[in-house]
């Protein structure tokens, strides 16, 4: 599932993709906004970790969880 994150006061936005279900990814994200926890942390298919602070988050793109079809489509 693709993911961008905008982050306040940046002008490039944060993109990638993991293997997170979108409601995990929506969890996460209402955590950070809630107070819950101080930083948004989310992790993608190779590994890699973002941590992003939750007082800096503008917006947060969940793309679907369908995958992309390589080919033709008859």
């Amino acid at each position: 599932m693709d993911v961008r994150i905008g982050i306040q006061n940046s002008p490039r936005e944060l993109g990638f993709e993991t293997a997170q279900t979108a409601a995990e990814v929506e969890q996460a994200v209402a955590a950070a906004l809630a107070g819950q926890a101080p930083t948004l942390r989310l992790s993608d298919d190779k590994g890699n970790v973002y941590l992003v602070p939750a007082a800096a988050l503008a917006y947060v793109e969940i793309g679907s969880e369908e995958s992309r079809r390589v080919g033709f489509v008859a």
